[in-house]
């Protein structure tokens, strides 16, 4: 297995389907070794969610979208809220990603909660935001939030096939 070079993750770029898009400043995105994803909405959680044994009984909390002010801006006050990306990937069957808080966010007291990208998933991606900070936080619309790192893996998968393939196209 092999970490994708901000090269690499251009090439793939162009390709049909192209890894990533609806990117907002591509050059600003791509990075040495992954791809900064940025911040369409933030929501807050209205319902509590269940995860059991069986996915049938799994329940996703309920969210209510937070309106960003006249400077396309949020202020958050601590607690956990739900973001979701810009950015469609597109992951071919041979590529997984992992998502991590950009340093920035880190050095506010804000992380981004992510899971694994599997080889094969395909949507616009949603992640648990955090505010530690005491005195708040504030984000802008389309900020960089997170960066995805894409691995090459030593073969091909199955390929995702769950319930959140082609979630918020």
């Amino acid at each position: 297995m092999s970490v994708l070079s901000g090269r690499d993750i251009r090439r793939l770029i162009e390709r049909k389907p192209p890894l990533v898009e609806g990117w907002v400043d591509l050059d600003e995105q791509v990075q040495a070794n992954g791809f900064d994803l940025t911040l369409r909405d933030v929501a807050v959680m209205q319902t509590a969610g269940r995860i059991t044994a069986a996915n049938s009984q799994r329940i996703i909390s309920d969210l209510s979208p937070l309106v960003f002010d006249g400077t396309d801006g949020i202020d958050l006050i601590p607690g956990t809220y739900i973001i979701t990306y810009n950015e469609i990937v597109h992951l071919p069957k041979n590529i997984m990603a992992l998502g991590r808080p950009r340093s920035s966010l880190l050095r506010c007291g804000v992380n981004v909660g992510t899971a694994v990208w599997d080889a094969g998933y395909e949507g616009r991606s949603q992640s648990l935001f955090m505010v530690y900070n005491y005195r708040g936080f504030r984000v802008q619309k389309n900020a960089r939030i997170t960066q995805l790192v894409f691995f090459e893996l030593t073969g091909e998968s199955e390929g995702y096939n769950g319930v959140y393939q082609g979630e918020n196209i």
